[in-house]
């Protein structure tokens, strides 16, 4: 069951959004053009995969934009307005309770009221499934008649229609039992049900009405419920409910600063929310890259959020890989490679290749997944393919030891070159704990690709010089930098909790470790996708200059590693602060304007929230805090935390380290103590 998706950022829809036409058809929003998304960050999203509901923030479903109750990649309700009395409640509160949960708060004065205060109020709690609890509370001094009114409508149409904002019309409801139901010309069908049954159904209209008697101090409920037929995607007989809490554990921060705790179980909740099945394999679960526009099959954002959320458990990397693997090409001269969409590289570079990172970053996940205790049965029948990814590397590397992107032009970028010799070194040393050959032949291709990337892409300067992004086999290089360069630092752990080696020298790493900590890539925010003295420099481009938290994340982390404490810490703190503007809900990508005193970070347009790289790289920057360093088939476990202690004191638990709880506390002094792993599990050094 997935969702449709619709065009990445960067990739137009072609089509204008439209107001709503008239006789209650749905469209976009007025005011945009052809290529632009629909808004959703004035919003509330709840989501559990493949359903989720968008919500303006005062409840009310109007059939405007991209509001609406959707599952597997249809929009099943578009218009739920409530009226209470005649009238719409006053908004007062709307508020995501969970992930999957919003709820909206609204009063109203009835007849025989005297002065401002209200008599009754109104609570709505809609789930992501579109399912609907009303609870209306009375305060009056006596009873009171209150008639309720419920105006629903729906045009049930594909989610990719509602990005572009071709008009839909509605569709003509009929009654059905104790609600309404709504048939498309191609035969799938959604029905709304009530429980208490309405007193009066006008289906000419789409009006649900009741009437209901509230004396004093009383409340009353009135319960709806969504049910899409199995055309809609529904799953298959067997299959199972929503991947629940089982796969990713109740990850608990606390400590000094208490926001650590509410961004991690935020993202665990919304890690939960984007946890969706393979449609032909049930049995396997991975992330959705994003909602509400990327729900669509997995991607190698979902396979970089499963390595930031090892902490958490290898079950999701395994599902992740599993689906992956499936979708590897054999035979010919790319056997080996995932597919994946070229996608834009920004301003300065052409499109790269989303299936060379998805290649690429395959053995890494597995690796490092086998370090957190990735079970024998998931290593023996995912290493096959991580060998076939392995091959595939190989092969591409050029005469001079570099790997183009997108092969076989290129060019070489330096990004994809950090991906392929942490491929390379890891991918080595799984092959040789799993006795399978290639490991020695791949440490040569490291050091061969090492070799010419000093000599190749660092670029000498007065100020201490720089990498380049990108090099061609011409000569030409892209000396742009931006927050690209954090995957330079991006290494990996190997055999006995032992850090690879970098493709920098350790000169090399600490002008990178600088550069990363200036004020034209340090946004404040967190690290910007392009310096922001920069030629093509957008503080609002994806590639140009947008804090991703992805790379922020990477940068956090493999400073923390390489002993950059301070710049370490100045980006953990801006990522934080930023989070806690967003309610702790990170949309993947946001400006990267200079922050300034009374400043709040601005989502990028496109973006989507909640999206797995944003919420899992949250967990994976506040891990970094612990330096946990697992070896669990050596049977131990290192933590080597920032000595600097920048959130003060620490505490992580909840976190799953060979298949058992793990809990780490850091002191204000910097000094790491396990206090919860799995039995006979050694710490190490």
């Amino acid at each position: 069951m997935v969702l449709s998706p619709v065009p990445a950022p960067g990739h137009p829809t072609g089509h204008p959004l439209r107001r709503p036409a008239a006789g209650g058809g749905t469209g976009g929003v007025p005011g945009t053009r052809p290529g632009e998304l629909p808004p959703v960050h004035d919003a509330l999203l709840c989501v559990a995969l493949p359903a989720f509901a968008v919500s303006p923030e005062h409840g009310q479903l109007t059939g405007h934009g991209p509001e609406g109750v959707y599952a597997s990649g249809r929009r099943l309700l578009s218009r739920s307005v409530l009226r209470v009395a005649g009238r719409e409640p006053v908004p007062l509160q709307g508020r995501l309770a969970a992930a999957d949960r919003a709820v909206f708060v609204g009063a109203l004065r009835v007849p025989g009221d005297t002065g401002p205060d209200p008599g009754v109020t109104v609570e709505r709690s809609r789930g992501a499934d579109g399912t609907e609890r009303i609870t209306l509370r009375s305060a009056c001094a006596r009873t009171v008649r209150v008639p309720v009114e419920l105006a629903l409508g729906t045009d049930l149409a594909e989610l990719g229609a509602v990005a572009s904002g071709r008009p839909c019309p509605e569709l003509r409801p009929s009654v059905h039992g104790t609600g309404l139901r709504w048939t498309a010309p191609d035969g799938r069908s959604v029905a709304v049900t009530a429980d208490p049954a309405p007193t009066d159904s006008l289906a000419a209209v789409g009006v649900l009405r009741w009437e209901t008697d509230l004396a004093p101090g009383t409340a009353t409920t009135l319960h709806l419920r969504v049910h899409a037929d199995r055309a809609f995607g529904a799953a298959p007989p067997g299959a199972g409910g929503r991947p629940g809490g089982h796969l990713l554990p109740d990850a608990q921060a606390e400590g000094d600063d208490r926001r650590t705790g509410a961004l991690l179980r935020t993202c665990v909740e919304d890690l939960r929310a984007l946890l969706q099945r393979d449609p032909a394999h049930p049995a396997d679960v991975h992330l959705a890259a994003g909602v509400p526009w990327r729900c669509g099959p997995v991607t190698a954002e979902a396979l970089w959020a499963a390595r930031m959320a090892l902490p958490l458990g290898t079950r999701l990397a395994a599902g992740t890989l599993r689906a992956l693997g499936r979708t590897q090409l054999t035979g010919g001269a790319e056997s080996g490679r995932l597919p994946g969409p070229l996608r834009d590289a920004g301003p300065h570079l052409p499109p790269r290749c989303t299936g060379v990172e998805a290649t690429l970053a395959f053995p890494v996940v597995l690796a490092e997944a086998r370090r957190w205790g990735l079970p024998g049965a998931d290593l023996d029948e995912l290493l096959p393919v991580a060998e076939r990814c392995l091959g595939w590397l190989r092969r591409g590397l050029t005469a001079d030891g570099l790997l183009p992107d997108p092969a076989p032009g290129g060019p070489w970028r330096a990004e994809t070159q950090a991906h392929a010799h942490r491929a390379a070194l890891l991918g080595a040393d799984l092959l040789d704990a799993c006795g399978r050959p290639g490991g020695a032949e791949l440490r040569a291709a490291a050091r061969t690709l090492r070799e010419r990337f000093r000599s190749t892409f660092w670029i000498d300067d007065p100020s201490g010089g720089r990498p380049a992004a990108a090099r061609a086999p011409e000569g030409r290089s892209w000396p742009q930098l931006g927050g690209w360069a954090a995957h330079l630092l991006d290494t990996g752990l190997l055999d006995g909790g032992r850090y690879a080696q970098g493709l920098l020298d350790r000169t090399e790493t600490e002008q990178v470790a600088r550069l990363l900590g200036t004020p034209a890539l340090d946004s404040g925010w967190g690290l910007r996708g392009l310096g922001a003295k920069e030629p093509g420099h957008n503080p609002f481009g994806h590639r140009a200059g947008a804090v991703r938290v992805h790379e922020t994340a990477v940068a956090v982390a493999g400073l923390a590693a390489a002993g950059y404490e301070k710049e370490a810490a100045s980006l953990l703190r801006g990522l934080l602060d930023a989070a806690e503007h967003f309610g702790h809900r990170l949309p993947e990508m946001y400006a990267g304007e200079q922050r300034t005193a009374g400043a709040r970070p601005v989502p990028h347009p496109a973006a989507c929230r909640p999206a797995a790289v944003a919420a899992a790289g949250a967990v994976h920057a506040l891990t970094a805090l612990a330096g946990i360093r697992p070896d669990a088939p050596g049977r131990s476990v290192a933590v080597q935390p920032m000595a600097s202690a920048p959130l003060g004191e620490l505490r992580l638990s909840g976190l799953v380290v060979a298949g058992e709880p793990f809990a780490v506390r850091v002191s204000r002094l910097g000094l790491g103590m396990v206090e919860e792993a799995a039995e006979g599990l050694q710490l190490g050094v």
